[in-house]
């Protein structure tokens, strides 16, 4: 039972603890007892002496919601990366295999180009990330059948098709503004998160990552193959339906916000994996926890390396192909799923 307390505890407590650290950061770096002293009268509304207007607006106007955002973007796209890997017996899969991301990079494009603003942006991205992934669905489909193959296919199929939309959409842009906008877009980037964004994406994003932790033992079945799972007494396509949603909405709503943002669900599941093994239900929220970790602690490092702020996209690229490089040779390419 002790063992049990503490484990939670870590899961629960490391985010909040890089959480702080983000908040602390930046080219304005604040002290703790600042943050502390800023969160206490956000939320309490009591004005505190301790802390400085130019502290509580930087605190909690800035990064507190930046923060926020970053710690549920990684953790729905660790655990959409964790769903897929299972589901689909491939090491490579990752949050973005029905083509999500490129959905919303084409929804986000054409948002720019028709509203040349991104007030509309996150809706136009997270439908155009719901449609992709629902045509990836039906082309998989197959006599009323979906089976893994089938599936990443349809999804590599409407990913490329997707894609070819969103350059076509470059091209006609406005290459002074609107083109900046969007290729700015694409790379990934909490810059200019806001309340409204997390107000809009963590919605989907929670209803996304419970669905996942309820149906993780589901995931376990899913993985021994169909045929064993339908043995054993599964609904293998409503599961595998459940599932899709949830991992669906989960990256939807975290991608809707952040722009593409690579690696995080290919790296971070593998990395939970060397400390808990292949069970979902252990495997599911420590990859929730340590996506969050990774990705606030990406951010981190786009702000602080150089003047000019780093896309999240770059930098996850940067740090993630390296480091699976270091995994393939650290467990010899056994042992993925």
């Amino acid at each position: 039972m002790f063992k049990k307390s503490l484990y939670i505890l870590l899961l629960v407590a490391m985010p909040f603890a890089i959480g702080i650290l983000s908040i602390c950061t930046g080219r304005y770096p604040v002290p703790p007892r600042a943050v502390f002293g800023a969160l206490w009268q956000w939320i309490s509304a009591n004005p505190s002496s301790s802390v400085t207007v130019e502290e509580m607006i930087i605190i909690t106007g800035i990064r507190l919601p930046r923060t926020v955002m970053g710690a549920f973007v990684g953790a729905a796209l660790a655990a959409s990366g964790t769903a897929f890997q299972g589901i689909f017996r491939n090491p490579l899969v990752s949050s973005g295999i029905l083509g999500v991301s490129s959905g919303a990079s084409l929804g986000a494009a054409i948002s720019i180009l028709v509203f040349s603003s991104f007030v509309m942006t996150p809706l136009f991205a997270f439908t155009f990330g719901l449609l992709a992934v629902l045509l990836s669905y039906m082309v998989g489909k197959i006599h009323n059948t979906t089976t893994a193959v089938t599936l990443v296919l349809g999804g590599t199929i409407i990913s490329s098709i997707f894609s070819s939309l969103l350059a076509l959409v470059k091209y006609i842009a406005d290459p002074l503004n609107q083109l900046p906008a969007i290729t700015f877009w694409t790379m990934g980037s909490l810059a200019s998160t806001v309340y409204a964004n997390v107000r809009f994406a963590v919605i989907p994003i929670i209803v996304g990552i419970a669905a996942l932790l309820l149906n993780s033992w589901n995931i376990n079945i899913l993985s021994m193959g169909d045929n064993e799972a339908g043995t054993l007494g599964l609904n293998v396509g409503a599961a595998k339906l459940m599932v899709i949603l949830g991992a669906t909405l989960a990256t939807a709503g975290a991608v809707c916000v952040s722009g593409t943002v690579g690696w995080v669900g290919l790296i971070v599941p593998h990395i939970a994996r060397m400390f808990t093994g292949n069970d979902n239900r252990k495997l599911m929220p420590v990859s929730i926890s340590m996506g969050a970790c990774f990705l606030m602690i990406i951010d981190i490092l786009c702000r602080v390396i150089t003047n000019a702020e780093i896309p999240l996209g770059i930098m996850t690229s940067i740090i993630g192909g390296p480091f699976f490089i270091y995994l393939i040779k650290k467990k010899k390419g056994h042992g993925w799923v």
